[in-house]
């Protein structure tokens, strides 16, 4: 990776996202050292116009470089790097500008390792770190200060854990994921059998929980345990933080979920799905949702959805019975709102028997 302090040159930033870069005339390279804002950017930031919303800035920008589509390179008075997605290749590029520090390969002195762990030599245990029993952590994984991991646990190559993160038993986790800081994976699903007394007995969770390849899963999120078979979040999945995954679930690959997200167990989400920032997943049985769907904020998908497409929803709770027969006839008040129409259009068309 380039030596950011020294700059990043436009050529190798184009090279990197496929771009084709554009100078204006007379221009030189200069190298680059930091990202910024279109409206703010100067001549050593990179930047990228990627929104509609922020067309008006590019005219007056003095970026040194800016990355954006075909469509408005004539706009552009400064260095372009041309490319069909805009925003790929500023997440792409934005990768030459990480100031990340890396610790060094290696286990703190005051971290407690299990002698049964199996560590590979190039991967990093950060200080106060507790590794459990017959654990394998791969190639350049690192873990950050104050983390805990339960027995049998599987790290693969290139996993990061950042600080305060705990992982109970038997969680395996993917190539190259990162766990933010508060993240519990792994905790006993919420199963519970009530007596005839009313007690409620707890049901012991004895599945683990499967992370796949390149999942983000963000700070004080929680991803429960199975109570039998493994709870399971598919490759590319990106999870914000204060989200709830209960146990049983599973999530589709690349599926994206925001803040305070809640997902009830059983529940199956599909692949390349979004669920928008307080929206939930849950009802009266298992929900399913198929590949493709979006809920928008605060929605509840209280059944199982079978076609791609945005979803939307939210009204006052009320009695639960009443609630249900409400809500059906709200799904059907457009069906409601056209018969209602005809019917006022055929009463203006019709003679009036009253003769006023």
């Amino acid at each position: 990776m380039p030596d950011v302090t020294a700059g990043v040159s436009l050529d190798t930033i184009a090279e990197l996202i496929n771009a084709r870069l554009v100078l204006p005339a007379k221009a030189t390279q200069t190298p680059l050292t930091s990202l910024a804002p279109i409206d703010r950017a100067g001549p050593s930031d990179l930047t990228h116009l990627s929104s509609p919303a922020y067309l008006a800035h590019l005219d007056g920008t003095h970026a040194g470089a800016v990355i954006l589509a075909e469509d408005n390179l004539a706009r552009c008075p400064v260095a372009a790097l041309v490319c069909d997605d805009p925003y790929v290749g500023y997440a792409l590029a934005s990768r030459l500008f990480a100031t990340r520090s890396a610790q060094a390969p290696g286990i703190h002195p005051s971290a407690v390792v299990d002698s049964s762990a199996s560590i590979a030599e190039d991967a990093s245990i950060g200080a106060f770190a507790c590794i459990g029993p017959d654990v394998t952590i791969g190639s350049g994984v690192e873990i950050h200060s104050h983390c805990s991991i339960g027995a049998r646990c599987v790290l693969a190559a290139g996993v990061r854990l950042h600080s305060g993160v705990h992982i109970y038993d038997d969680v395996s986790i993917g190539e190259r994921s990162v766990i933010h800081s508060g993240a519990v994976l792994g905790a006993d699903g919420f199963g519970f059998a009530r007596s005839q007394s009313g007690e409620h007995i707890a049901i012991e969770q004895v599945g683990g929980v499967s992370i796949g390849a390149d999942v983000s899963v963000g700070a004080g999120s929680m991803i429960d345990c199975g109570a039998i078979d493994a709870t399971v979040v598919e490759d590319g999945v990106k999870i914000d933080n204060l989200v709830q995954i209960g146990h049983n679930c599973r999530i589709g690959a690349h599926t994206v979920l925001c803040g305070t997200v809640a997902i009830a167990g059983s529940s199956t989400i599909g692949r390349y799905c979004v669920l928008a920032g307080g929206s939930g997943v849950g009802g009266d049985k298992p929900v399913t949702l198929c590949d493709g769907v979006v809920l928008t904020a605060r929605t509840v998908a209280s059944r199982s959805i079978a076609k791609p497409g945005f979803y939307a929803g939210g009204t006052l709770f009320s009695d639960a019975g009443r609630w249900k027969r409400n809500a059906i006839r709200f799904d059907d008040l457009d069906g409601l709102a056209r018969r209602l129409s005809k019917l006022e259009k055929k009463h203006r068309e019709s003679p009036n028997e009253a003769g006023d």
